[in-house]
């Protein structure tokens, strides 16, 4: 399973976003299914306008079964406010440790992303071991 940030989900239903073709390409060689978080969708609809073209889009490719949706349970919401005062140092929001605290409880090593730089720096623990994510892009 990959997980999908935000950044990939903005650029593939905004044709007139810079990053499009670049996303475009990478979705057409992602053979695992996707997932993406409550908090990365609430950014992707309100970075896309909830009116406009890429918003229907969007919605149209979860409802199609191409990207499901993972929820937080209260113990999975505890974990993602204990990683954002964690990551103090390195800001992390709402939306990038609900990717870290999915791929904990899934088991899953991938992430899309744009945003390189944060999540090179953060560790998804597994028993008492920490491992870095694999990035698409």
């Amino acid at each position: 399973m990959i997980l999908s940030d935000t950044g990939p989900l903005v650029a593939l239903f905004d044709p007139q976003d810079s990053l499009h073709e670049r996303c475009v390409r990478a979705l057409r060689g992602i053979r695992e299914p996707m997932c993406a978080t409550v908090p990365v969708l609430t950014e992707a609809f309100h970075m896309l306008n909830p009116q406009s073209v890429g918003s229907d889009r969007l919605r149209e490719f979860i409802a199609k079964g191409g990207l499901s949706v993972w929820f937080f349970t209260p113990l999975a919401l505890s974990r993602a406010f204990e990683l954002m005062e964690a990551y103090a140092d390195h800001p992390m929001d709402l939306a990038d440790a609900s990717i870290i605290v999915a791929a904990e409880l899934l088991g899953a090593r991938r992430v899309f992303t744009l945003d390189r730089k944060d999540f090179e720096t953060y560790r998804v623990r597994r028993g008492y071991r920490y491992y870095p994510l694999e990035i698409v892009s």
